[in-house]
């Protein structure tokens, strides 16, 4: 007997009115257990495994895509129900452009359908307050997959109390790149406060009159006594520290003072100030949680350019066997119960060190 055949039968009998009632009823209690501890607040899905499914299965690729899609539906309304803030998905990959044309075009298509369906029938979504966003290279995505990408953001905009993360088209490589070039920007605009008036041009300027002066210096010495100058270095270094570096600019510099005590000195943010933090304000996800849980479906074990900023020391990563069509509740059970007995253990690690901090 066939997988896909058992796989049949189980699928009838599960959707059957009895079993579908008692599962329905196992399920709240299953979720009501679990919010009674802490409950992570960002989860991120690499949804692996749905060409495999297809092949093992025996049917058309594109039919795996389909079902990983219905595999989503069900995970977030799991991860919503349990109390997950976000949720986040690696929906495609810039490198899944090299993959055959057919399958790309497939792929792009079946995601304006699952797109248009949250809209017109976002029943999860409005239920739990949920606002799509789709993080990504949009530049990469044609004018009519555009046109359903933006209006499933807009339609979900003005709910508030979770998200739904769809990384299309996206690697973290070019996240982190899109990041650290709107970081350069930002600090090469001129700002006002908790800045140095020193730019590049100012510096370069100060540096050529300095030189100047010395040689003009030298040259008159050397015309007037006929003798080789001697050099004072306390004199010379003295005159240097007092020297103006507003009398010492061409008249022309944009950093010279007028007259009028009035300084016009092009005002850059000081570059040391940039932290992980001011890089995390330019990611995708920057109004996001800290990742709490990573997973991954299909059994590999890695991370394929996802969320490579966002794992952080205290995010749990684990790799699961089954491949994403089949993921629902039974499988994201054991991921959070591992993931809240980690925490408890962590939480009683913590109190005898605060408690010697206390004494």
């Amino acid at each position: 007997m066939s997988d896909l055949y058992l796989s049949r039968i189980r699928n009838w009998f599960l959707s059957s009115p009895p079993a579908e009632w008692a599962l329905k009823g196992l399920r709240e209690t299953l979720i009501g257990a679990l919010k009674q501890g802490p409950i992570p607040r960002h989860v991120a899905f690499v949804m692996d495994g749905n060409r495999r499914y297809a092949r093992s299965h025996k049917i058309e690729t594109i039919e795996g895509h389909h079902l990983g899609f219905e595999a989503l539906a069900r995970v977030l309304e799991i991860c919503y129900k349990c109390g997950v803030e976000v949720v986040t998905v690696y929906a495609f990959s810039i490198e899944n452009f090299n993959r055959p044309q057919y399958e790309v075009d497939g792929l792009m298509e079946l995601a304006k359908v699952k797109l248009e369906q949250l809209i017109q029938h976002g029943e999860v979504l409005e239920r739990y307050g949920a606002s799509v966003r789709v993080l990504g290279e949009r530049d990469l995505l044609s004018d009519d997959v555009l046109e359903v990408v933006d209006r499933a953001v807009s339609t979900t905009k003005n709910n508030k109390k979770c998200i739904l993360n769809i990384c299309f088209p996206y690697t973290s490589r070019e996240e982190m790149t899109t990041a650290i070039r709107s970081t350069v920007e930002e600090y090469s605009k001129s700002s006002a406060p908790k800045s140095t008036p020193f730019s590049q041009t100012r510096i370069t300027q100060k540096i050529m009159s300095k030189q100047g002066g010395k040689s003009e210096k030298s040259e008159s010495g050397n015309s007037s006594s006929g003798q080789e100058p001697t050099h004072n270095p306390t004199e010379s270094d003295d005159n240097e520290d007092s020297m103006s570096s507003t009398t010492t600019l061409y008249p022309d510099s944009p950093g010279r003072v007028s007259k009028h005590g009035s300084n016009n000195v092009t005002i850059y943010p000081n570059a040391e100030n940039i932290t992980a933090e001011t890089i995390d304000k330019h990611l995708y996800t920057a109004d996001c949680p800290p990742l709490d849980v990573f997973v991954r479906t299909s059994g590999v074990e890695r991370l394929s350019d996802f969320m490579l900023w966002q794992c952080h020391q205290d995010t749990q990563m684990f790799f699961l066997e089954c491949f994403w069509p089949e993921f629902g509740l039974w499988h994201f059970l054991p991921v959070l119960l591992e993931w809240q007995w980690r925490q408890k253990k962590k939480a009683m690690e913590e109190r005898p060190r605060q408690r010697v901090k206390t004494a």
